[in-house]
């Protein structure tokens, strides 16, 4: 069994967000009670406790709202918060970009990634 399978396994609510982002497609919760979007994706909306919720594509488009590179880890690497272009703020890690170059309020976009155990993961890096 993958890890990717035993991850689905004991998220069921969640499959399909990580099925479509092995896909290469990145989906948001979004609830059509109070018409807002909402990460980490769950059955019932944070905003207005509706049950009213339904997957849509995203736009895998954000903006940096803080950040904190990790210069003693090896390799350095960037964790951040990201700010969906949908509302959503969500905890990942920026990539592939210089870190002279981050700074709040900079663009970014979706960047899918495998981890070291085969999980496809949303990173992002500056667009």
């Amino acid at each position: 069994m993958s890890a990717l399978q035993e991850a689905l396994d004991h998220q069921p609510e969640n499959q399909k967000f990580w099925t479509e982002l092995a896909e290469g497609r990145f989906l948001l919760k979004y609830c059509t009670a109070c018409q807002r979007a909402h990460w980490y994706p769950r059955a019932i909306c944070p905003h207005c406790a509706s049950a009213q919720t339904e997957w849509r594509p995203a736009s895998g488009r954000g903006r940096i709202y803080s950040f904190s590179i990790s210069r003693t880890a090896s390799p350095p690497y960037v964790i951040a918060y990201v700010t969906l272009d949908e509302g959503p703020t969500m905890m990942t890690r920026i990539v592939h970009s210089p870190f002279d170059a981050l700074a709040i309020g900079k663009p970014v976009e979706l960047v899918i990634e495998k981890g070291e155990d085969g999980i496809p993961l949303p990173l992002f890096r500056l667009a």
